[in-house]
């Protein structure tokens, strides 16, 4: 059963810095323009490190830079480590009121726990080079991957952590969503945490990419015989009970363009479903289809409800939305296809007329993820998206420890 391990963190010194300021989404959300805005909040913003620029003036590459910042960053206390390895309860709270909670640990990738660490979807082909590089210089897991655990209860073992008082580390993202964070150094809770995720597998639900950049860079020191990094035998995760009160689960849109003029995005689909016009491409229109979450066809032609035909979802292999729609994708010509999570993101692609199409996804349901994951299956790519996503910054694991 997976090995999950308390770590000796790497945190922001709160006497020191405003925790709002130094906090960054995960590397792979961050544009360019985004990253820009970031670093200019704090010279030690967490994109800093996560995203990192050369510092030509030193002479120093991008990974470089980020593994002297770092270390920079230590030496003059603004980040400090902690001093016994802890578990961290993490709870994330969106504007609604609705919490995420979870632990932050260290989850073995060691030959004997590799088959307990289930992939929740296929990974679509991406270079892993630059987090390698990363992790290579700074020999830190500087953001967790997101775990989900099959143990029932795994939340009530840390969940009095939580009730007995203010967390030690919080932060506001700029969705509203507020991230608190409390450290486990008490024996019985660690071990309590321990037990529980031990108990069960547990399924990557975000972070595929630095779960696989973890395993090759473990298997990259086994090779040369080097023992200086323990740590490097597990990664950081952020572990959360599959479970419907704690998640929430959003979908991704596809988004079409490139494709030849004069093409019929409504005959293609017609193939596999049952296609019905709602009308013209209106705010109203798309906002109405968006937030009843329905499975339709946007152009600025107008707007359809797609129904899949009998035989569709077995032609695809799964009834998913993602696995239907991968259906009359792959016959369409040549073309690019980009994704999105909201309808007002669909919305401004139609209007800024760099979709020709979007086609709206239906959130996939918790107890269909448990039903794949209790079956090892892994979900077709860009089937789900778990929000709030944890932030980058509220803890740094080294792998010296």
């Amino acid at each position: 059963m997976p090995r999950f391990e308390p770590f000796v963190g790497l945190r922001y010194d709160t006497a020191r810095v405003d925790m709002n300021m130094v906090i960054a989404p995960p590397y792979d959300v961050i544009g360019a323009p985004e990253r820009q805005r970031l670093a200019g909040r704090h010279s030690a913003n967490a994109v800093r490190v996560e995203l990192p620029e050369a510092d030509h003036r030193a002479g120093l590459d991008r990974y470089q830079h980020a593994r002297a910042m770092l270390e920079s960053w230590q030496e003059a206390g603004t980040l400090a480590a902690d001093p016994s390895p802890c578990f961290y309860a993490y709870r994330m709270t969106s504007p609604g009121g609705r919490s995420t909670h979870g632990v932050i640990g260290a989850l073995a990738i060691d030959e004997d726990n590799t088959g307990d660490i289930l992939p929740h979807e296929q990974t679509l082909p991406k270079p892993k080079s630059d987090r390698l590089d990363l992790l290579r210089a700074t020999r830190t897991n500087l953001s967790p991957i997101w775990g989900l655990s099959l143990t029932p209860g795994l939340t009530q073992t840390f969940i009095a952590t939580i009730a007995a008082g203010a967390a030690q580390m919080a932060a506001t993202d700029d969705d509203g969503v507020l991230h608190e964070l409390w450290v486990i150094s008490g024996s019985s809770t660690i071990d309590a945490v321990r037990q529980a995720v031990g108990d069960s597998r547990v399924v990557v639900a975000d972070g595929h990419h630095r779960y696989e950049t973890a395993l090759a860079y473990r298997s990259e020191l086994a090779t040369r015989g080097d023992k200086t990094l323990p740590g490097a035998d597990l990664v950081m995760a952020l572990v959360v009970e599959l479970s419907e009160d704690e998640l929430e689960v959003g979908p991704i849109h596809r988004v079409l363009s490139g494709l030849p003029d004069g093409i019929d995005l409504v005959d293609a689909f017609s193939s596999w479903f049952d296609v019905t016009k709602v009308g013209d491409l209106t705010r109203r229109t798309l906002a109405a289809l968006g937030e009843s979450e329905a499975l339709a066809l946007v152009m600025p032609s107008g707007a359809w409800l797609l129904s899949p035909k009998d035989g569709t979802p077995e032609a695809a292999g799964a009834s998913l939305d993602s696995s239907m729609v991968a259906l009359v994708i792959a016959e369409l010509p040549d073309h690019e296809l980009e994704f999105c999570h909201t309808w007002q993101e669909a919305a401004e692609a139609i209007d800024s007329e760099q979709a020709q199409a979007v086609v709206l996804l239906r959130p996939v349901t918790v107890a269909l993820i448990s039903e794949w994951a209790h079956s090892d299956k892994r979900m077709p790519p860009k089937t789900t998206y778990f929000h709030p996503k944890p932030r980058t910054g509220m803890v740094f694991r080294p792998l010296l420890a």
